[in-house]
């Protein structure tokens, strides 16, 4: 029986989006000439920059992309990847942990700075960021202490109301972590979610049929240098009602004990189905 391998690689450490067709065996039905055309294919933009953090696809137009890159800014395409252009290069840092496009609007992009992870070699941001054109020019909207952003979700009928999972530091308690949310886009934030001074909220998700329906993934850790504590109390997964005003955390069907970091999504075909990722 054939065995036929196609796998889609987005590597984060040097190489990202490659396709790599590999043919076991061969017979006549099939052989390594029927997949001669996938060949390995660098589109960058990351070669030199490190880690992909995020894609945002324009829904509007699919040949522009945005792609934040966890230590070497934001970088956008016009042709599906063909050409590449730097597009963050003028801000103050170069650390990126989500880029989202707002669904009202394609030229509005918002951009999170500091890659949500907890390596030693990972470098901080200083908040979220805004363009209302197509990222030529961007406006710092504040959250500056959160150093680490995980996911900035975009009300799909209100660009005014916004909701970010901040992190948080990585080497020291405190600072802005949680669920911070506008209803003026941006303007003024309030934390709508906050748990403790060494847990914040690394992934947020929204249900696709209902924008008041969310759910956050709170991931308490500490890094030093001779360790990291990558797990705790305060990792927990949440969901609101209500936009977001008020949270209750969920229990059931979850592991027993404390959670690492936690991936959460909504399917887009079925609300009801959602997916968490939970590090043990």
């Amino acid at each position: 029986m054939n065995k036929l391998s196609v796998f889609a690689l987005a590597l984060s450490v040097a190489l990202p989006f490659y396709a790599v067709a590999q043919d076991v065996e061969e017979n006549e039905v099939m052989s390594s000439a029927t997949f001669e055309g996938l060949e390995v294919r660098n589109i960058g933009p990351a070669y030199m920059s490190g880690r992909v953090a995020d894609i945002a696809v324009d829904q509007n137009d699919p040949s522009i992309w945005y792609v934040g890159i966890a230590s070497g800014g934001v970088w956008k395409t016009a042709n599906a990847g063909t050409t590449w252009k730097p597009i963050f290069e003028d801000q103050d840092v170069y650390s990126i942990g989500d880029v989202t496009i707002d669904p009202s609007n394609s030229n509005v992009i918002w951009v999170g700075t500091g890659e949500n992870n907890a390596g030693r070699h990972i470098a901080f941001g200083d908040g979220v960021y805004k363009s209302i054109n197509g990222g030529k020019t961007w406006e710092n909207m504040g959250l500056a202490n959160s150093e680490h952003i995980g996911d900035i979700i975009i009300h799909p009928d209100d660009s005014n109301t916004v909701w970010v999972s901040a992190q948080g530091p990585l080497w020291s308690k405190g600072g802005q972590r949680g669920v911070y949310k506008t209803t003026d886009g941006g303007e003024t934030w309030n934390n709508v979610l906050e748990i403790d001074e060494w847990t914040g909220v690394g992934s947020l998700a929204i249900d696709p049929s209902n924008p008041d329906k969310l759910y956050a993934a709170a991931w308490q850790r500490q890094r030093s240098i001779a360790a990291l504590m990558d797990t705790g109390p305060g990792s927990a997964l949440y969901t609101s009602d209500d936009g977001g005003e008020t949270w209750t955390e969920m229990t059931e069907g979850l592991p027993e004990g404390n959670m690492g970091k936690i991936g959460i999504t909504v399917s887009p075909i079925d609300p009801n189905v959602v997916y968490a990722v939970i590090e043990l």
